[in-house]
């Protein structure tokens, strides 16, 4: 029992620090207002629009995405739905308090820095979740999903995808500029540059889904009903 419950809590402190770590990387790219990640454009275009905060825009965003990845039949963790919830969170206590400089007065050089940090922080966050096996982010779940239904490359996918979010975030008012350019070209380079340098192979990773648990659960039930 001692184990089970050390295991618990030290997942729940990876997937706690991933989701903090994910969201002030995302608070210093969008403090640099000099552009945002793609779907944050799209969540900046919805706070505008809907008043609210863009953690609680990335919330709901999520919960969308997440229902499309079910009904596309795409396998989701608890840490799919932890991370629809705790990042936004994050990104609004730290947005909301100011917690993070407004970095919008400095060179453009340093805001240039300043989006790199941020971007590696963002795949400290994401090496923390995904390397607990409980499933990995709404938007790549949907990705694969899309990928899946439609027999098309997932590169293909992202790319269309992305374009899309971008172009209605942006027509929402939605921050689109140079960091949203190297987000899109050089963060994933960035996040497998690290993985390398430390080891983790996130493809390696086997998740174990909501869907896992369930039946695990059915199994046990089924077991302790049938007479010997």
């Amino acid at each position: 029992m001692n184990n089970i419950i050390k295991m618990l809590v030290a997942t729940g402190t990876k997937l706690i620090l991933g989701f903090f770590t994910m969201a002030l990387g995302s608070v210093i790219i969008i403090n640099c207002i000099i552009g945002v990640a793609p779907w944050d454009v799209l969540h900046q275009g919805l706070s505008l629009v809907f008043s609210i905060g863009v953690g609680r825009a990335q919330i709901y965003t999520g919960i969308i995405i997440v229902t499309l990845d079910v009904l596309l039949g795409q396998n989701i963790g608890w840490a799919t739905i932890l991370n629809m919830f705790g990042i936004g969170m994050f990104v609004d206590l730290l947005m909301f308090n100011n917690l993070v400089p407004d970095f919008s007065g400095l060179m453009i050089i340093y805001k240039l820095a300043l989006i790199i940090i941020g971007i590696c922080l963002q795949g400290l966050g994401t090496y923390f979740y995904i390397s607990t096996g409980y499933g990995a982010g709404p938007r790549d779940g949907l990705m694969v999903a899309l990928s899946r239904k439609l027999n098309k490359p997932f590169g293909l996918v992202k790319s269309v995808v992305e374009v899309l979010v971008v172009g209605t975030g942006y027509l929402l008012g939605g921050n689109f500029g140079v960091g949203t350019l190297i987000m899109a070209f050089l963060a994933g380079h960035i996040w497998q540059f690290m993985y390398d340098k430390m080891g983790f192979n996130i493809s390696a990773i086997n998740h174990r889904f909501i869907e896992d648990d369930i039946r695990f659960l059915k199994e046990k039930f089924q077991k302790e009903e049938t007479p010997e």
